[in-house]
């Protein structure tokens, strides 16, 4: 998940939302020193940049490694921002952050 700087708390309006315990304590477990309710938002953002559309892209410097893979639903590049189609040759990024990112074949050419 690519974590994206936003608002500082004290000008975030408070929601409150019902989560079961068992999810509460696993969402604890994954934030460590992070705090849960800033994972809770980072999975959010990402949600609905994933929805809208407006994804984070990333540089050529963020991407570690990179492993072939084939397209299962449609994608979009991070680094590129282009669209793999299914059954498309994709590659699978690994960045700077451990994130594993989709991109276009050529994103990464020498």
């Amino acid at each position: 998940m690519y974590t994206i700087n936003r608002t500082a708390t004290t000008e975030m309006e408070v929601t409150s939302i019902r989560l079961e315990r068992e999810l509460k304590e696993k969402l604890k477990e994954l934030a460590g020193n992070q705090g849960y309710q800033a994972l809770i938002r980072d999975v959010l953002w990402n949600y609905v940049q994933q929805k809208s559309g407006d994804y984070p892209q990333l540089n050529r410097s963020d991407i570690r490694a990179t492993m072939s893979a084939v397209a299962q639903q449609e994608e979009r590049c991070m680094l590129t921002g282009a669209i793999i189609q299914p059954q498309q040759p994709m590659l699978l990024g690994l960045t700077t952050h451990g994130e594993i990112v989709p991109l276009s074949v050529d994103s990464v050419a020498h």
